[in-house]
């Protein structure tokens, strides 16, 4: 008979080694593929004559054939960051066999 400790003991082994997996398959996910078209995001013109500017960054998922499937706002300006979602939609990348992620940073400099 298995003692209560050791139940627990092996519940909790298996937890970890189940997060650890998924962590590793997600870390498996990301990509550096190469950016084959690029669409530069409008800026809002008030925001430029405010000099309101600032880095967005995002979480692209990009199908095998290249294009983007979606995107997430991981931090900026909201205003800022709905126009770079609407360019990175725009974007190709490379192909690959697999679809991928990739994290994303725009600047948007008011002073350029």
């Amino acid at each position: 008979m298995t003692s209560f400790r050791g139940v627990w003991g092996l519940k909790l082994l298996c937890g970890c080694l189940l997060v650890l997996f998924c962590v590793h398959t997600a870390a498996a996910q990301e990509s550096n593929r190469k950016i084959v078209k690029q669409v530069e995001p409008e800026y809002p013109r008030v925001l430029k004559k405010m000099e309101i500017g600032g880095v967005v960054r995002l979480k692209v998922t990009i199908k095998a054939d290249g294009t983007v499937e979606s995107s997430e706002v991981l931090g900026g300006n909201p205003i800022l960051a709905s126009e770079a979602q609407k360019a990175v939609a725009q974007w190709k990348f490379a192909a690959a066999s697999a679809t991928s992620t990739a994290e994303i940073k725009i600047t948007f400099d008011p002073h350029k």
